[in-house]
């Protein structure tokens, strides 16, 4: 009796692409977490530090962001007219990544 190669068809899973993945914005609440964090850093406006900090309590009880997009685009015109004042600290990357959470 002869012997028969008998082979089975296993499909291999697909490789991972090696290609670099575009960077995800972060999310509002990320964001506004990131944004309180700078502006404690740098002690710049205690009153949107006040509000940012309420607001983040507030989301994580109603999940609603509404809140946070708005004090999230204050903090990026505080942040901006530190830039514009050469404030260390105040980076483009930190700008660009609050602006497209506002987007998203």
């Amino acid at each position: 009796m002869a012997k028969t190669n008998a082979k089975t068809s296993v499909k291999t899973p697909a490789k991972a692409s090696t290609r670099a993945t575009a960077k995800k914005a972060p999310d509002i609440e990320t964001a506004a977490r990131t944004a309180l964090a700078k502006l404690r850093e740098l002690s710049l406006d205690a009153q949107l530090q006040a509000d940012l900090d309420w607001c983040l309590g507030s989301y994580s009880y109603d999940k609603n962001p509404s809140g946070l997009y708005e004090m999230v685009g204050r903090a990026i015109k505080v942040f901006t007219a530190e830039r514009e004042k050469k404030t260390k600290g105040v980076t483009a990357k930190l700008l660009t990544d609050l602006e497209k959470s506002i987007k998203n």
